[in-house]
């Protein structure tokens, strides 16, 4: 990821587990100030002692901003990435500790029901500019469990009550008109679940509309 920015281009990572943000945070925050904007029903805010199944893919936030006994791995750590630059969308599924520990941090925190009062169009501009404040850039990283599982089934952690088809090519369409996209993961596609290969092709259509696709 950091020889990808290095070399002029915007990387795209493939997952997967999410927690391979792990290393593409680091790479994307090696050597500037970055935001990040997190699409995702869970807030992959646990730290080891806190999760209650220990899964690594429940940790990757918690790890990129050293919470925790990740304050001891620096290998963990994206050095350009401050808590108050990072905005969480779409989250619906939180553990008890992990909910604590979002509303003592400083990140800015989206649940379904605010998307569902306010609308998405206006819920991921705020999250734009809490995350884009004062950065060179943005990372964004889409979990396709954002979405219902009914648009996307083919995912390995599926919560009802998600965001839909075009809630999630709106808000893609959204980072792509900010300007500040500088790197971007999809995650959590698993084909063995998927049906009829609707939830891959569905993340490559995000993609595209994350890179500037557009109807007209």
């Amino acid at each position: 990821v950091a020889a990808t920015i290095d070399a002029g281009s915007t990387p795209l990572v493939l997952g997967g587990d999410h927690s391979v943000a792990i290393g593409s945070l680091a790479g994307s925050g090696r050597d500037d100030p970055i935001g990040v904007v997190w699409f995702d029903a869970h807030g992959d805010f646990n730290t080891p002692t806190m999760s209650p199944s220990g899964n690594v893919h429940g940790m990757p936030l918690a790890a990129a901003l050293g919470r925790g006994e990740f304050d001891a791995m620096p290998w963990a750590r994206s050095p350009g990435l401050a808590e108050d630059n990072v905005a969480l969308v779409g989250i619906r599924d939180l553990d008890g500790d992990e909910r604590d520990a979002i509303a003592d941090s400083d990140v800015t925190a989206f649940t379904m029901s605010d998307l569902d009062e306010r609308g998405i169009a206006a819920v991921v501009d705020d999250a734009l500019a809490a995350a884009g404040d004062g950065v060179d850039g943005l990372h964004v990283s889409l979990d396709l469990d954002f979405l219902d599982p009914v648009t996307a089934p083919g995912v390995g952690t599926p919560v009802r009550g998600g965001a839909t088809y075009r809630e999630a090519h709106a808000a893609m369409e959204a980072v792509a008109e900010s300007g500040l996209l500088r790197s971007l993961e999809l995650v959590e596609v698993n084909p063995i679940l998927d049906q009829h290969n609707e939830t891959a092709e569905l993340a490559a259509e995000l993609a595209g509309s994350a890179f500037g696709k557009r109807i007209l």
